[in-house]
């Protein structure tokens, strides 16, 4: 028998005898974080063919969140709520920045390259990461999807394809890979942020409005079938956030072109990150159990 070390912390274990009847497994440890040493944890795929082995890691005695994307929108912001809860962390792709905020709030972030990578094998890398890290999921948020405008007479298949990976595809993903996990621990909470432009035809987005409307009620339908078991699973759709994507796809980076679009929100206003995120948390940070399959919209009042 033979047992070999790496890293004493994060390193792969090589346990067993010589040859194909030894494995891989991570060492079975306290978690001691020394936030000045290490702040950054970034978790790739080793290069050993790992199909079918086992990891053991004792179940982490703090609630765990899965972020799929700690660089855009608003993962940054949620990463730093559900930490300020009590919440370590696995998130795709964060910044080294991100993880220090983390760490100044006492909780551990894991960082999955390419977790972020939805329409790909990012959601199962994530969920992957979660177990053997931390040994369990207790919530989980992703969000997805170009923003994809323009007339339905201009409109092509490809069009069409290309808004539903990243709309659709990329969110059953999510779900495909988290809510297994979730409905045999008989606990969880999944958010899906879609958009608000799921509830009411949207002029100028008619293929994106649909394929949101679409992933909308694929999160109600999976939160129907897995309601018995305690796993709660909604949607939250927005429109008219301050947030590059949406102020370089509507021109809004215009300051008159802005103020023709905030006076399409009864608020008058585009929405924050810092809010939005916080306004998140009811779904997430396991306050609040009695709610399932629900899609609420965050507009300013639009929808």
């Amino acid at each position: 028998m033979t047992m070999t070390f790496g890293d004493p912390d994060f390193g792969w274990a090589r346990v067993g005898h010589h040859g194909s009847d030894s494995a891989w497994v991570r060492p079975i440890r306290p978690w001691k974080p020394s936030y000045s040493s290490m702040r950054l944890l970034t978790v790739t795929p080793p290069s050993a063919d790992l199909s079918g082995v086992n990891y053991f890691r004792p179940m982490n005695p703090s609630p765990v969140a899965i972020v799929a994307d700690g660089r855009f929108y608003v993962g940054p912001d949620l990463c730093r709520q559900l930490a300020s809860r009590g919440f370590d962390l696995v998130v795709g792709d964060a910044d080294e920045s991100l993880a220090t905020d983390i760490a100044d709030l006492g909780r551990r972030l894991v960082s999955v390259t390419g977790g972020s990578d939805l329409a790909g094998s990012g959601a199962s890398t994530l969920v992957e990461t979660a177990q053997r890290e931390f040994g369990r999921i207790d919530s989980a948020v992703a969000f997805s999807g170009d923003i994809v405008t323009g007339r339905f007479t201009k409109s092509s298949v490809e069009d069409l394809r290309r808004v539903l990976v990243g709309c659709v595809e990329a969110p059953y993903n999510f779900l495909r890979a988290v809510v297994p996990v979730m409905t045999e621990a008989a606990q969880g909470q999944v958010l899906i942020i879609t958009s608000a432009s799921a509830a009411r035809p949207t002029p100028g987005a008619p293929l994106y409005s649909a394929a949101r409307a679409g992933a909308t009620m694929l999160v109600k339908n999976v939160a129907d079938e897995v309601a018995r078991t305690g796993v709660q699973v909604n949607a939250i759709g927005t429109n008219f956030m301050d947030f590059p994507a949406f102020l370089k796809s509507s021109g809004a980076t215009d300051p008159e072109v802005r103020a023709k679009i905030e006076a399409q929100v009864p608020m008058r206003r585009l929405g924050t990150m810092t809010e939005f995120a916080s306004f998140c948390m009811a779904f997430l940070d396991g306050s609040s159990r009695f709610t399932t399959g629900q899609f609420v919209a965050y507009a300013g009042g639009w929808a």
